[in-house]
């Protein structure tokens, strides 16, 4: 219902900033991504990554990819849910990109979701950008495993597993699996070495491994 109201807030020319009295999660960054845009709109037809704090943080993203029309939108420690609640309105319809790039779900997990959870907010996201940019390409990373959240392991294997095999009979639709190459060498394991002292989040060497990954696709 939320996401209703916001949608129809958005084509009824209603400000984000009058929205924000009734806020949400990370509506302050939401705020500033739309400061930017009024500054400067990204070009359409761009190369949109979309999620989580792993697509905030992954901050040269734009000059790993130099040339392309990148357009990095990660949202603090948001989740899934989220995305589908209240921010596509904001940070993916209005941009019309040729390629989405999605990042999110670890955080539902890890705030006590259950993997059918966040699949059922992957097909909901999935519905959602298929109806309104029906010849955008969707893919999907998957939940990355990591060194501080090895307790919601077997939660993430199960989501990334219903998701890769929703996918597969989608159009323009891709599961990419950027969690393998994560891993320590002969285990599967995530390898403490690639990730910040929060064993969180990566550090740029473990985003060479995700560049190596996704290169194909944004190429």
């Amino acid at each position: 219902m939320k996401f209703k109201i916001l949608l129809v807030a958005v084509l009824a020319g209603i400000s984000l900033k009058t929205m924000a009295q009734s806020s949400f999660p990370f509506d302050n960054e939401i705020r500033d991504f739309k400061h930017q845009d009024s500054l400067s709109f990204p070009k359409p037809d761009g190369i949109l990554f979309i999620g989580s704090s792993s697509i905030r943080k992954w901050t040269d993203l734009e000059q790993r990819f130099a040339g392309k029309n990148i357009i990095r939108r990660g949202v603090g420690g948001c989740e899934l849910s989220q995305l589908v609640k209240y921010y596509t309105p904001y940070i993916l319809f209005p941009y019309h990109p040729s390629k989405i790039f999605i990042y999110a779900g670890e955080n539902d997990l890890a705030a006590g979701e259950s993997a059918d959870s966040v699949f059922s907010n992957l097909k909901a996201l999935w519905t959602l950008i298929n109806t309104n940019l029906p010849d955008a390409k969707i893919y999907y990373l998957s939940i990355k495993p990591a060194p501080s959240r090895i307790n919601i392991e077997s939660k993430e294997l199960k989501a990334n597993k219903l998701i890769k095999n929703y996918l597969q009979d989608k159009p323009n639709s891709l599961y990419i699996d950027v969690s393998s190459v994560i891993y320590k060498p002969g285990t599967i394991e995530p390898d403490p070495t690639l990730f910040e002292a929060d064993m969180l989040h990566l550090k740029s060497i473990g985003y060479d491994r995700w560049q190596k990954v996704l290169e194909p696709y944004v190429n």
